[in-house]
């Protein structure tokens, strides 16, 4: 695995550091596997990036699919991020499910239409950054049974919610809008607003809703209790919440302000996180 592995690991630097640096806490042996994983995530996040309409897009995404139902055999071991995954499902007993659920919920990502409801974008986010969440606790646990899943589930809808929130400029310049159409709706929000960048009063009621609900989530994944080998897979929270504060802060333009944060300020939120985990 070593060739695909330096490739995935590479990939994951380029493309998602936040989640690089927080699988370095994991033990040596486990972070090729978890590498993997962030690399196949990487690559079905940067799909509507790499096409120039959603057919193309949907074709990428069923190609994957068909990796995980055991097709694609050759072009599957010549990819060094499919031929890595399928290492790492067998290694580590991953359920092939759950990432073609993780493929197909993908498919949103590729169209305009609005998410209807808190239900819906919740859903979204299961299949996708709660999945990966919950995938890498079963990896951290060398394919046992490593428990959280409530932990892994409210965790990855934070992440996903405050991810969103963060991408709401690029996502508006492209004509996308992740803020369901329910929570728009009790404030008076109007999606065209957004895809404008106009900060109304109704838009700033409608953000300040989604990030009291990624509070939420975020309290619920620190009250759920998960193994303590898994520690390593809910650091990324760690970051998301530096971003959310900074999302909470008086004077946040959320069409403005960039929400970034110092390599060295993760780093060090990281390292405290990690220091205060109980050991596995």
């Amino acid at each position: 695995m070593m060739d695909t592995a330096v490739y995935c690991q590479r990939l994951v630097r380029e493309q998602d550091p936040d989640r690089y640096f927080t699988a370095l806490f994991a033990p040596e042996a486990r972070r090729p596997h978890l590498f993997a994983l962030y690399a196949f995530n990487s690559e079905l996040a940067r799909v509507r990036e790499s096409v120039s309409e959603p057919g193309p897009g949907e074709i990428r995404l069923a190609w994957w699919r068909e990796v995980f139902e055991g097709g694609r055999g050759e072009e599957a071991g010549a990819h060094p991020v499919a031929s890595a995954m399928l290492q790492t499902i067998a290694d580590n007993r991953l359920p092939r499910e759950a990432f073609i659920r993780m493929t197909e919920a993908r498919v949103f990502d590729l169209y305009d239409d609005p998410v209807p409801t808190l239900n819906d974008l919740e859903g979204y986010a299961g299949d996708t950054s709660s999945a990966l969440i919950r995938l890498a606790s079963i990896v951290l646990a060398e394919g046992r049974e490593p428990g959280g899943a409530e932990a892994a589930g409210h965790a990855g809808v934070a992440y996903a919610i405050i991810g969103l929130l963060r991408a709401l400029p690029f996502q508006a310049q492209r004509g996308q809008v992740f803020l369901p159409a329910e929570v728009l709706a009790r404030h008076g929000a109007r999606r065209d607003d957004i895809l404008h960048g106009e900060a109304t009063d109704a838009v700033r009621a409608t953000l300040a809703d989604m990030r009291a609900l990624a509070r939420r989530h975020l309290e619920a994944a620190r009250s759920a209790t998960h193994g303590p080998e898994s520690a390593p897979a809910f650091l990324p929270l760690v970051i998301a919440e530096l971003y959310l504060k900074k999302m909470e802060q008086p004077g946040y333009e959320p069409f403005r302000t960039p929400v970034e944060i110092a390599q060295w300020r993760r780093m060090a939120a990281l390292w405290w996180a990690a220091r205060r985990r109980p050991k596995a």
